[in-house]
């Protein structure tokens, strides 16, 4: 099992792009056994057959991720029409795709969904009330199914998220820390946003990227250690915090995806 000694360190499924069958033949030999499952899979009508082999593995599943069809990465603004549980035409396909993910993630025992709420958009009101509406439906089936939501940081600053948490005051809503969205998307220092999110975050991102110099474009994603993620600072803050649960490494860019997160391993480990 790969370990810093203080968290297992696992990787996100998604960023190897590959078949499950072939993910697990690559974490073997690797020497992964925490995933951070990707869920959407799970809930396609092959999704039986998904399910069956993620069980046949050694690993455990700190937690799993939905991702929704409609969500459009390709800019800033595409992803901020989007993302998430923001655009109305989607909202019940989505909604019916989030709980059959929660009901997948109660059944192979594990305690966390994690996805992107979309842009919370706290400068316009009516928008926001939508999003809360939407995301404390979502939170209340996930404390139906015994499992906690968490919602993945970047889209907003560390203060956004932490005064919408604060005001919905759900107990199974939590926060799953990507150190590098923060960067990607220009909203504020990765090491500082720990100190204001230490109560909420159940699950850790790792990946690097570098801030745009280009402001209302993407940051862009580089291997971890390589980026303006302060790696050492964001490890020891994670400890100073008192942080317990798992590091995933998340790879979304660049054709060396193995090698990259291959090195992530031996710089944790």
């Amino acid at each position: 099992m790969a370990t810093t000694g203080t968290w297992p360190v696992g990787v996100c499924t998604w960023s190897l792009q590959m078949g499950i069958t072939d993910v697990a033949d690559t974490l073997d030999d690797l020497g992964v056994t925490h995933v951070h499952l990707a869920a959407g899979p799970a809930v396609e009508p092959e999704g039986g057959q998904y399910i069956a082999v993620v069980k046949e593995q050694a690993w455990t599943i700190t937690a799993t991720m939905i991702d929704f069809p409609q969500e459009d990465y390709s800019t800033l603004e595409t992803i901020r029409k989007s993302g998430g549980v923001v655009p109305d035409q989607f909202w019940p396909a989505n909604r019916e795709r989030f709980l059959q993910a929660a009901e997948v993630t109660a059944r192979l025992g594990v305690p966390f969904l994690s996805m992107h709420a979309g842009f919370l958009e706290p400068e316009a009101p009516a928008a926001a009330d939508k999003v809360r509406e939407r995301i404390v439906i979502l939170a209340d089936a996930s404390a139906a199914q015994g499992i906690t939501l968490l919602l993945e940081t970047g889209q907003e600053t560390a203060e956004e998220m932490r005064e919408f948490l604060e005001a919905l005051d759900h107990p199974s809503l939590g926060v799953n820390f990507d150190p590098a969205n923060m960067i990607l998307y220009d909203k504020g220092n990765p090491v500082e946003a720990v100190h204001t999110l230490a109560p909420w975050i159940k699950h850790v991102h790792v990946k690097d990227a570098l801030y745009t110099r280009k402001p209302g474009t993407w940051g862009t994603e580089v291997p971890w250690g390589e980026g303006e993620v302060d790696d050492q600072a964001f490890l020891r803050t994670l400890q100073e915090m008192n942080y317990s649960g798992a590091l995933a490494i998340e790879r979304e860019a660049g054709n060396q995806r193995v090698s990259d997160i291959r090195s992530a391993i031996e710089q944790l480990v």
